[in-house]
């Protein structure tokens, strides 16, 4: 027998909540169902999910009524980063499931508590790490599997850089701006690479608000090395660069540069998922193809030396495989309906925000810090 759809509340109807959330779930009506948003002060009768994807659904204008309603099982907090922690709980207290968007929270300790909670009412609990489903994460980690043995192999690995790099000259009417560079792009930056190589062994940071636009403790710029050991999964030293600039005045701006023994991997460009969301006529555009999928005009490129030490073969390394947020909600409602395994783990998301603790205390101290082993 079929299993119903799960009823579902989405809190916040902003850039996330419209764009990142909304969609999939109207886009899966097998899986889920869009009970009610939290709107705290709707505009016009059906709201903006009305006015957005033509769909009514009931509008509730603060947390009390979305917990106090029977029919909602999963709420997704899509609302600024200092609720997700208050929000959550609340939502996880009156024994419903929670995806919550990054950051997740502004503390482990948040994160740990909300971990607690979900634990001791069998509930599940999801950090929306979304970009692990970015075609061109998807392309690099295809890269990276490669047999040694393979032409395109970069051999051992010396350095892994990534961007999350921007121009914007003022501020955005937006909190996001008023939330911190490290805590808005760097919670995905930390995500990929965490997932991608492990925990490191050190952390290195440099903060800082080059605008001047923001108050004086609102980042707006970042540089962040994590550094690993030699030994499993690297046989020489290792380092990680993550870096975001609120001023980069690049097109398309760099994402990926990844260098080895035997070569390196260098991608320019965005996943184009965001801009579709935005611009897309429909939700069912998110289930047709071409959707996710990045032209070749910004596919990554390879280099490798060749075995004479001296000439350098170019590859075209495709972002073939479209990226597929939707899978993110597809393991979510398996999660909740037939206990499969979260791909985005809590422990991992939680890991995120102690690197993003971390990196704040190193960079005030002008230090590197000691990561503690697990």
């Amino acid at each position: 027998m079929a299993l119903s759809p799960i009823k579902t509340c989405v809190l916040g109807v902003g850039l996330a909540g419209l764009t990142f959330h909304v969609p999939f779930v109207l886009a899966l009506p097998e899986l889920f169902t869009l009970t009610a948003v939290l709107e705290r002060n709707p505009q016009t009768p059906g709201g903006k999910v009305q006015q957005r994807f033509g769909v009514t659904t009931k509008i509730y204008r603060t947390i009390e009524e979305v917990v106090n309603d029977p029919e909602v099982e999963l709420v997704i907090v899509g609302t600024p980063n200092d609720t997700h922690y208050p929000l959550a709980k609340a939502a996880l207290e009156a024994g419903k499931h929670v995806l919550v968007d990054k950051p997740v929270t502004e503390t482990v300790k948040e994160a740990n508590e909300l971990a607690a909670i979900a634990k001791a009412k069998g509930l599940v609990l999801y950090g929306y790490q979304n970009r692990r489903w970015d075609s061109d994460h998807l392309a690099l980690k295809r890269l990276l599997s490669l047999p040694s043995s393979s032409p395109l192999s970069l051999g051992n690995l010396l350095e892994f850089e990534s961007h999350y790099d921007r121009y914007r000259a003022g501020i955005r009417s937006s909190w996001k701006d008023s939330a911190g560079a490290v805590y808005d792009l760097g919670s995905h930056l930390l995500d990929q690479a965490l997932k991608l190589f492990g925990r490191p062994a050190r952390i290195t940071a440099f903060i800082q608000n080059i605008r001047g636009v923001t108050k004086p403790d609102v980042d707006d710029i970042f540089t962040i090395y994590l550094h690993y050991n030699p030994g499993t999964p690297f046989s020489n030293q290792f380092t990680v660069l993550l870096r975001s600039h609120i001023l980069s005045v690049k097109s398309p701006q760099l994402r990926y540069a990844v260098r080895g023994t035997k070569g390196m991997f260098t991608k320019y460009g965005l996943d184009t998922q965001e801009d579709q969301l935005k611009a897309m006529p429909s939700v069912s555009s998110i289930l047709e193809p071409g959707y996710g999928q990045e032209p070749e005009s910004i596919y990554g490129i390879v280099e490798n030396i060749a075995d004479d030490g001296v000439t350098i073969t170019k590859t075209t390394w495709p972002s073939d495989a479209p990226g597929q947020y939707i899978g993110l909600f597809k393991n979510l409602a398996g999660a909740i309906r037939n206990n499969e395994e979260l791909e985005v783990k809590w422990a991992e998301t939680t890991q995120v925000i102690e690197m993003i603790e971390l990196a704040y205390k190193s960079s005030a101290a002008s230090c590197t810090l000691e990561v503690s082993k697990l």
